[in-house]
Protein backbone atom coordinates (compact mmCIF):
# COMPACT_ATOMS: atom_id res chain seq x y z
CA UNK A 1 0.00 0.00 0.00
CA UNK A 2 1.09 3.31 -0.89
CA UNK A 3 0.79 6.71 1.41
CA UNK A 4 0.17 10.09 0.05
CA UNK A 5 0.95 12.43 2.02
CA UNK A 6 -1.03 15.72 2.13
CA UNK A 7 0.51 17.28 -0.51
CA UNK A 8 0.33 15.43 -2.96
CA UNK A 9 -1.85 17.14 -5.67
CA UNK A 10 -5.64 15.68 -6.28
CA UNK A 11 -4.77 15.10 -10.04
CA UNK A 12 -1.91 12.20 -8.74
CA UNK A 13 -4.04 11.15 -6.15
CA UNK A 14 -6.86 10.58 -9.12
CA UNK A 15 -4.92 9.42 -11.87
CA UNK A 16 -5.46 11.86 -14.23
CA UNK A 17 -2.85 13.65 -15.84
CA UNK A 18 -2.22 17.40 -14.75
CA UNK A 19 -2.33 20.06 -17.46
CA UNK A 20 0.45 20.73 -19.37
CA UNK A 21 0.85 24.42 -18.75
CA UNK A 22 1.11 23.63 -15.14
CA UNK A 23 4.11 21.80 -13.86
CA UNK A 24 3.72 18.98 -11.82
CA UNK A 25 3.63 19.00 -8.48
CA UNK A 26 6.20 15.92 -7.29
CA UNK A 27 4.77 13.31 -5.36
CA UNK A 28 6.23 12.57 -2.12
CA UNK A 29 6.24 8.83 -0.38
CA UNK A 30 5.65 8.69 3.26
CA UNK A 31 6.58 5.52 4.91
CA UNK A 32 3.66 4.17 6.72
CA UNK A 33 2.84 1.11 8.21
CA UNK A 34 -0.49 -0.86 7.69
CA UNK A 35 -2.97 -1.40 10.34
CA UNK A 36 -3.03 -4.55 11.23
CA UNK A 37 -4.53 -7.17 13.87
CA UNK A 38 -2.05 -10.08 14.56
CA UNK A 39 -2.30 -12.79 17.58
CA UNK A 40 1.35 -13.37 17.09
CA UNK A 41 3.37 -10.45 17.58
CA UNK A 42 5.05 -9.65 13.66
CA UNK A 43 2.32 -12.30 12.16
CA UNK A 44 -1.08 -10.31 10.50
CA UNK A 45 -4.43 -12.60 10.56
CA UNK A 46 -5.79 -11.85 7.30
CA UNK A 47 -9.18 -13.11 8.61
CA UNK A 48 -11.40 -9.69 8.99
CA UNK A 49 -13.56 -10.18 12.12
CA UNK A 50 -16.49 -8.14 13.06
CA UNK A 51 -16.19 -5.59 15.75
CA UNK A 52 -19.09 -4.79 18.12
CA UNK A 53 -18.24 -1.20 20.07
CA UNK A 54 -20.49 -0.07 23.32
CA UNK A 55 -20.01 2.65 25.19
CA UNK A 56 -20.97 4.26 28.96
CA UNK A 57 -23.18 6.99 28.32
CA UNK A 58 -20.22 9.33 29.86
CA UNK A 59 -18.21 8.59 27.28
CA UNK A 60 -15.31 7.46 29.72
CA UNK A 61 -15.17 3.68 29.20
CA UNK A 62 -15.78 1.80 26.11
CA UNK A 63 -15.33 -1.67 24.96
CA UNK A 64 -14.65 -3.60 21.27
CA UNK A 65 -15.18 -7.26 21.04
CA UNK A 66 -14.01 -8.50 18.02
CA UNK A 67 -15.26 -12.11 16.76
CA UNK A 68 -13.30 -14.00 14.00
CA UNK A 69 -14.58 -16.75 12.54
CA UNK A 70 -12.63 -19.90 11.30
CA UNK A 71 -9.00 -17.61 11.56
CA UNK A 72 -6.26 -18.57 10.20
CA UNK A 73 -4.04 -18.73 12.81
CA UNK A 74 -5.79 -21.90 13.89
CA UNK A 75 -4.17 -23.76 10.76
CA UNK A 76 -0.26 -21.84 11.74
CA UNK A 77 -0.40 -21.94 15.23
CA UNK A 78 1.66 -24.80 15.88
CA UNK A 79 4.32 -23.68 13.84
CA UNK A 80 4.36 -19.91 14.77
CA UNK A 81 3.91 -19.91 18.56
CA UNK A 82 1.05 -19.81 20.99
CA UNK A 83 -1.60 -16.97 20.61
CA UNK A 84 -0.78 -14.38 23.90
CA UNK A 85 -3.10 -11.90 23.02
CA UNK A 86 -4.70 -9.50 19.95
CA UNK A 87 -2.72 -7.03 19.19
CA UNK A 88 -3.34 -4.26 17.51
CA UNK A 89 -0.68 -2.61 15.17
CA UNK A 90 -0.79 0.93 13.22
CA UNK A 91 1.94 3.71 12.70
CA UNK A 92 0.91 4.96 15.77
CA UNK A 93 1.92 2.18 17.68
CA UNK A 94 0.30 -0.76 19.85
CA UNK A 95 -3.03 -1.75 21.21
CA UNK A 96 -2.97 -4.82 23.15
CA UNK A 97 -5.57 -7.31 25.04
CA UNK A 98 -4.77 -10.63 26.77
CA UNK A 99 -8.84 -11.09 27.11
CA UNK A 100 -9.02 -13.61 24.54
CA UNK A 101 -11.25 -16.44 24.46
CA UNK A 102 -11.57 -19.85 21.50
CA UNK A 103 -15.13 -21.18 20.71
CA UNK A 104 -14.78 -24.99 19.78
CA UNK A 105 -17.71 -27.00 17.97
CA UNK A 106 -17.65 -30.68 18.51
CA UNK A 107 -13.90 -30.43 19.52
CA UNK A 108 -12.65 -28.24 16.53
CA UNK A 109 -11.73 -24.70 17.16
CA UNK A 110 -14.21 -22.73 15.54
CA UNK A 111 -13.82 -18.93 16.37
CA UNK A 112 -11.37 -16.98 18.42
CA UNK A 113 -13.39 -13.84 20.52
CA UNK A 114 -11.19 -10.73 22.02
CA UNK A 115 -12.09 -8.23 24.58
CA UNK A 116 -10.54 -4.92 24.21
CA UNK A 117 -11.45 -2.22 27.34
CA UNK A 118 -10.77 1.22 27.26
CA UNK A 119 -10.90 3.07 30.08
CA UNK A 120 -10.82 6.56 29.09
CA UNK A 121 -11.46 9.17 26.36
CA UNK A 122 -7.86 9.39 25.31
CA UNK A 123 -7.72 5.06 25.40
CA UNK A 124 -11.21 5.70 22.97
CA UNK A 125 -9.76 8.11 20.60
CA UNK A 126 -6.43 6.20 19.89
CA UNK A 127 -8.99 2.90 19.55
CA UNK A 128 -11.06 4.42 16.93
CA UNK A 129 -7.85 5.67 14.81
CA UNK A 130 -6.73 2.22 14.92
CA UNK A 131 -10.05 0.98 13.83
CA UNK A 132 -10.30 3.66 10.60
CA UNK A 133 -7.12 2.80 9.46
CA UNK A 134 -7.92 -0.74 9.58
CA UNK A 135 -11.55 -0.11 7.94
CA UNK A 136 -9.83 2.02 5.19
CA UNK A 137 -7.51 -1.59 4.10
CA UNK A 138 -10.47 -3.89 4.76
CA UNK A 139 -13.31 -2.09 3.47
CA UNK A 140 -15.36 -1.93 6.42
CA UNK A 141 -18.60 -0.01 7.15
CA UNK A 142 -19.70 1.12 10.83
CA UNK A 143 -23.02 0.58 11.95
CA UNK A 144 -25.34 2.10 14.47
Amino acid sequence: MQCLSSRTSAAVRSGARPMQAVAPRPVRNVACDAASLQFIKGVAEPTVPEVRLTRSRTGANGTAIFVFENPSIFQASGEMGDITGLFMVDDEGTLSTTDVKAKFINGKPQAIEAKFNMRSQFEWDRFMRFMDRYAAENDLGFEK
